[in-house]
């Protein structure tokens, strides 16, 4: 559709009438004889439209990148970038693909619709050109794109296993892994993994592959926020041009987790313990985020502990939740909160636990002993005769550390009470939740008990639930009333989110996945 704009001249064909004067004259056509209003061309609209194309210099044809890994298409010169059909952001990659749009005025621009797998992009674009004379004329035209796959840089990377630049390593060497477990959780909430290349499971750890060192940086500083952690970096050099100065290195960085985590029995120096209000040298680790958070078992006080002071002077747990021991409780008396100040130490005391004097008996010696075993525990909150509870027997377990030798037995419990005890099975049978992960579950019967372990106090302790995302699990029924009763920990369906999964048949997409389940989308290796 074309159309001839005149200034300042009349339209085709009309005649101005002004009082006292004559007619406008006319002129014909020098093409086609038409009788026509005068302009600098001397040429009717058809005339000009089949002598003049002001669409000549721009393409009717075009190619566009795409890579099919990642759904992004290549805006010249060489960035990629997220554009949906039909979008302003393709419509500005069309556009920049044509290089004669700059010798004319570009009015309006659109889609045509195609079908979705024909892999070609129809624009209609409108466009001002002016002629000799300085006639304006505009031209509508379709300019059709040809959609071709190419696989973008990044996704190279991604494809070339070995091919990395920089490499976040990622260790807890420590038998309670509940840390790491924690901390899993909390790179799956951020997304903090979104940029590596890969992600590959090693003895004690994992390994994250990045292909930019300010990704990697970025991951390390998550790291560091996140929980109590020690840095190492190193850098090896793969090249060197002496022409242009320019080095290619590989950078490295070794990220040390705090060997401790949530239930471990710790033993404190006499100079940490003075820095900390005087708090008992055996403690427990009530929980682990960017400090470590200790609890007195037998005065309830609290401590924290940052990143910076622990790698300082840092200590290793002496108990760890393989060496429980079931107790069962014969007799419980409560400490009131006045008679709590008469304790020795200087430093806050927690509320959120209930101080008590308290009488034991193994459940394996339970009918057979006699004597009952006397300790005092932070735990009066949560326990009632009759209960199971869980704790460290200090003076039957093999302790190697330095400063526990050092401790005069006056000041070492015999018993370290550490959480109340469920019936295992009751507690997997009411678990209608799930934790998404980096990789396929651990195998092994130890780190099978420490994530597990790890998932009774996620259903425990309600401000671990608030760090980290919880998934309603599909594949299990809601309990009946009467499992419902049961005096287990629960999460309820309100901090539950729904797992979103999306799924494709063949015959909808003209094509499987390859790997035969109908589920749209290609099994790929475990990437951590």
């Amino acid at each position: 559709m074309e159309h001839v704009d005149y200034a300042g001249v009349s339209p085709l064909g009309a005649t101005s009438s002004i009082s006292g004067s004559a007619s406008t004259a006319m002129i014909l056509c020098c093409e086609c004889g038409v009788a026509i209003q005068p302009n600098p061309a001397n040429m009717c609209v058809t005339c000009l439209r089949n002598h003049v194309d002001i669409t000549e210099n721009i393409p009717k044809q075009a190619v566009l990148h795409f890579c099919r890994n990642c759904e992004r298409y290549l805006q010249p010169p060489n960035e990629w970038i997220q554009a949906s059909l039909e979008s302003r952001e393709l419509l500005a990659v069309c556009l920049k693909k044509l290089k004669g749009l700059k010798d004319v005025k570009l009015v309006d621009a659109g889609f045509i619709w195609t079908e979705q797998h024909s892999k070609r992009i129809k624009v209609k674009l409108t466009v001002h050109g002016e002629i000799s004379g300085g006639t304006v004329l505009q031209q509508v035209f379709i300019v059709e794109f040809t959609v071709q796959n190419q696989m973008c840089n990044d996704c190279h990377r991604t494809e070339a296993k070995d091919f990395w630049r920089c490499l976040v390593q990622v260790r807890q060497r420590a038998e309670n892994k509940k840390t790491f477990y924690y901390l899993e959780q909390l790179v799956l909430k951020y997304k903090a993994h979104e940029n590596t290349l890969g992600i590959k499971p090693e003895h004690g750890g994992l390994d994250f592959f990045y292909a930019s060192e300010n990704h990697a940086r970025r991951m390390v500083d998550f790291l560091q926020t996140m929980v109590p952690a020690k840095v190492t970096t190193s850098k090896r050099l793969i090249s060197h041009d002496i022409h242009s100065n320019n080095y290619n290195y590989k950078y490295n960085w070794s990220v040390e987790i705090a060997p401790v985590s949530k239930d471990s029995a710790v033993c404190l120096s006499k100079k940490l313990r003075q820095q900390l209000g005087n708090i008992s040298p055996i403690c427990l680790v009530n929980r682990v985020s960017s400090s470590i958070h200790l609890i007195d078992p037998l005065t309830a006080q609290i401590a924290e502990i940052q990143s910076q002071v622990y790698f300082r002077a840092p200590f290793e747990a002496i108990c760890n939740p393989k060496q429980l021991v079931e107790y069962v409780v014969m007799d419980i008396e409560l400490i009131h909160e006045k008679d709590r100040k008469s304790y020795p130490g200087q430093g806050s005391v927690s509320f959120k636990h209930a101080l008590c004097d308290i009488w034991l008996v193994r459940a394996s010696e339970l009918g057979i002993a006699e004597n009952n075993i006397h300790t005092r525990s932070h735990l009066g909150h949560l326990l009632k005769v009759g209960d199971s509870v869980l704790g460290y027997n200090t003076g039957e377990a093999n302790i190697n550390d330095p400063e526990f030798d050092k401790l005069p037995a006056e000041l070492i419990p015999d018993v370290v009470l550490v959480r109340k005890h469920y019936d295992r099975q009751t507690r997997l049978s009411q678990r209608l939740w799930k934790l998404k992960h980096l990789a396929d579950e651990a195998t092994d019967e130890r780190s099978k008990h420490d994530y597990h372990e790890f998932l009774d106090d996620i259903e425990e302790n309600a401000d671990i639930r608030g760090q980290i995302n919880v998934y309603r699990d599909t594949k299990k029924q809601l309990p009946t009333v009467a499992e419902s009763a049961a005096d287990v920990p629960q999460i309820t369906l309100e901090e539950m989110l729904e797992d979103l999964t999306l799924e494709c048949a063949d015959d909808e997409m003209g094509e499987g996945d390859g790997d035969g389940d109908g589920d749209g989308v290609g099994e790929a290796e475990p990437q951590l």
